[in-house]
């Protein structure tokens, strides 16, 4: 993990790269990570759409569903709230991922400010 920037001890010219690069993979690491998330939100909205209606015409229609590579099958009325529950889940781990990132992000920019890196492109 990369030194605070605001550390009281510089650091050495050649660690530079090294930590600036730290950053710079930490945070393409969370940003795929939030990519894949949302995919997998956006996932979870599509079924539970489609299942939303079908949970008061007919609770007891038969649905498939995937659990841990294993296709089972479900009613409607069971699938659905699990769908609602791993949905909530991946929101909350989302929202704590995106905020993880933007503080990481400004970690970021407070080291490059300190250590005078400017990234072409970046009109500051």
């Amino acid at each position: 993990m990369p030194p605070k920037a605001s550390t009281s001890q510089k650091l050495q010219p050649n660690e530079v790269p090294v930590v600036f690069q730290r950053y710079r993979t930490e945070l393409q690491n969370l940003a795929q990570k939030i990519g894949e998330l949302e995919s997998e939100m956006e996932e979870h909205a599509l079924v539970l759409s489609t299942l939303k209606p079908l949970v008061t015409s007919e609770p007891t229609r038969p649905c498939y569903r995937l659990i841990g590579g294993t296709l089972v099958q479900r009613s409607v009325k069971d699938v659905a709230p699990a769908l609602e529950t791993n949905y909530s889940g991946i929101k909350e781990v989302l929202e704590s991922l995106v905020k993880n990132y933007k503080g990481k992000e400004e970690e970021f920019g407070a080291f490059q400010r300190e250590y005078g890196i400017q990234m072409p492109g970046n009109a500051r």
